[in-house]
Order: C-alpha cells, then sequence, then structure tokens
C-alpha cells in the first residue's frame, strides 16, 4: 500500500508514502533506495537508515555478502553459493515453500494447438530430476499443476495423466502423424520441421529450466530456437503471442487467493496471453467469481486445476522457495512464504 501526496502526484521518486517501517529518502534509479526510520509506524523501527542495492547478479550478491559491503541478501538462485552460505557458521540462510508458481505459457495459437503435441512436450519432461539437478536443487519443489502443493487448494486429490514417460510421449507422437520423415532427427508437423520458440529470461533461474526442456524436447525429436533477453523481451513475446513456450515465475495468491492468477487461462479475460479455451473452465470460473461459500470456492479451484492438467494447458517448471541470507551483524530475519513485504520490523540488528 502506498500514500500519494498528490501535490507531487507527478514525481512518484518523493512523493510515494510508504506505510511501511522506513520512508525513501532517497532513490537512485538502477541502483537502489535509501529508506529511513517513519516516526509515524505504530510499533518501534530498528534501524535508523536502510540502504536497499539492487544486484541482479546472484553471484555478485552472495560474494558482497560474505565481503561485508552487505548484511543482508534475498534470493540468491546459485545453487553453490546458497550452499556454501549454508555451510558458513558465519552467515544464516532462511528458506521458505513460496506461493510462486515457475511455468511455461503454451501457445494455443500456433503450433502447439495440437493437443497430441502439447501432451508429447508434458510427458517428456521430468521435471522432478530437473529440480532436483545441481542446478536448481533445493530452490524449487516439484510439482504439476499451476498451484503450488503447500496451499489449500487439493494438490494431493489431482491426477497428473502425464508423468514422464519418453517412450510413451514418442508413441503418442507416431500415432498423431507426428514423425520425423526424412531422417534428420527433428519431427515434422504438416510438412515442417518443428521448432518451437522458447521465450524466457533470467529470473529465478526460469532460463536453466528452459535449457532442461530444450534437451528433453530434443530427445522425442522436437527442435527449439530459444529466444531469451530481459524481462520486457519475454513480456513482449508473451503479449503479442510471438512464442511458443513463454517461461515465467508469478506469484498465485498476492490478494490472498488464486482468483486473478487463475483469470489468465479463463477463455475472456483480457490477461489471456496463451488464447486458452475450455467452456467447462469458463462457466466454473463464473460460478466461483460469484460465490461467497468458501467450500464450494475452494472445490472449483481444484477442478479449475485438473482442467489445465488434462488439457495439458501449461507447462509448470515448479514452486519456488524463497530465501534470505544474512551475517552476524543481523540477529534475526526470516522470509515469508507470502513472498513480497520482506524488510519487515522482524530484521533487527545483532545485539
Amino acid at each position: 500500500m502506498e500514500i500519494i501526496d498528490v501535490s507531487e502526484i507527478e514525481n512518484f521518486d518523493t512523493g510515494v508514502i510508504g506505510t511501511g517501517p522506513y520512508m525513501v529518502s532517497k532513490h537512485t534509479d538502477l541502483v537502489g533506495y535509501e529508506m529511513v526510520k517513519n516516526p509515524h509506524y505504530r510499533e518501534t523501527v530498528p534501524y535508523d537508515k536502510v540502504v536497499i542495492t539492487f544486484m541482479g547478479d546472484a553471484s555478485a550478491k552472495a560474494q558482497a555478502l560474505q565481503a561485508g559491503q552487505v548484511d543482508l541478501v534475498e534470493n540468491i538462485t546459485n545453487v553453490a553459493d546458497l550452499k556454501k552460505l549454508q555451510e558458513d557458521p558465519n552467515y544464516t540462510v532462511d528458506i521458505a515453500s513460496g506461493v510462486r508458481c515457475g511455468f511455461s505459457w503454451l501457445n494455443f495459437k500456433g503450433i502447439l494447438a495440437n493437443d497430441a503435441l502439447r501432451k508429447a512436450l508434458l510427458m517428456g519432461v521430468d521435471y522432478k530430476t530437473i529440480c532436483a539437478s545441481n542446478t536448481i536443487g533445493g530452490l524449487y519443489t516439484p510439482g504439476f499443476s499451476v498451484l503450488p502443493s503447500t496451499l489449500a487448494y487439493g494438490y494431493n486429490n489431482l491426477n497428473n495423466p502425464y508423468e514422464y514417460n519418453v517412450e510413451a510421449a514418442k508413441k503418442l507422437l507416431d500415432d498423431a502423424g507426428i514423425k520425423d520423415t526424412n531422417g534428420d532427427g527433428i519431427r515434422e508437423l504438416n510438412g515442417q520441421n518443428i521448432v518451437l520458440r522458447y521465450s524466457s529470461y533470467e529470473n529465478r533461474l526460469l532460463n536453466d529450466f528452459s535449457d532442461a526442456h530444450t534437451l528433453y524436447f530434443k530427445e522425442i525429436g522436437i527442435d527449439v530456437k530459444s529466444q531469451y533477453g530481459s524481462s520486457d523481451d519475454c513480456w513482449n513475446d508473451l503479449i503479442t503471442f510471438n512464442y511458443d513456450l513463454d517461461n515465467n515465475n508469478w506469484t498465485t495468491v498476492g490478494t490472498g487467493d488464486p482468483t486473478e492468477y487463475m483469470y489468465n487461462w479463463y477463455g475472456k479475460s483480457e490477461s489471456n496471453f496463451c488464447g486458452y479455451q475450455n467452456d467447462e473452465y469458463d462457466q466454473l470460473f463464473e460460478e466461483y467469481l460469484a460465490s461467497t461459500d468458501m467450500a464450494r470456492r475452494t472445490a472449483i479451484i481444484e477442478r479449475l486445476q485438473q482442467i489445465l492438467i488434462d488439457d495439458a494447458a501449461v507447462l509448470v517448471d515448479g514452486y519456488y522457495n524463497s530465501s534470505m541470507a544474512y551475517s552476524k551483524n543481523v540477529g534475526y530475519a526470516h522470509i515469508h512464504t507470502a513472498d513480497y513485504y520482506w524488510l519487515t520490523t522482524e530484521i533487527v540488528p545483532a545485539q
């Protein structure tokens, strides 16, 4: 939440008054913020000043912490760096299972409108092995639904008909007539080699997932052209449908429930960036919007998940586990499942 000083509405760097324990005193584009204690906060604020520095590189964060340049970092996504900090008694690493899902949109307006091809892609990816790999291990919890297994929306009741099975994936493609007829190792559809456009960007290991998916796809005879760039590039590819797969990492219950998130696959939604449409999904989602019965709403969300799974509508990476790491200069800090509002009064100096 924020309070806006309307006399400075055109200058959001100084015109926004935060409602948290610290107030922005200085902002430098692409560098970070300087913040000071909010004298009007409802409880004691532990620091007089906090400096927030933007660091896009995970290893740079770890190195800055070890060099004493910073006292606390969030979301180091390099497994080797994180393990090194966990093994060092001079640092504390706090990890929480989150509410963020890594997933690839599948473009139903392109070649992936083909049911057999989508289903084969999902059957061709061993998401459990990817999440346990040396690159990603511990930072994602494997799962096959668009909502994390830690949420109370019936994950254990869901059924995945597309568990990893390379031979079954190949047979599915063969039976659908999607074969490699010229012996170059790539299957064809409508007389053309299948080369999927995979858009991704470097955020929470998304590119690592996309790289892994590419290797699995090639094993079943599907080629990939990577479209890796910035988050803006990935977003522009998504909203213009310039992709076959577009890898993202979204918070699923940002407002306390998954309404806004599940809206992405509603046929009438302006944020349906994949062209997916299922009549049962749409009818149930409309009922969900109109219902105030919590038990019924939960049951609908469970069913909506199963519909997406059955339709092979989404390729799920897994569920991101957020982290904080801090030095002995910090007495206590904790990363919350909510995946936002990190700078709280819980973070205190060491005594």
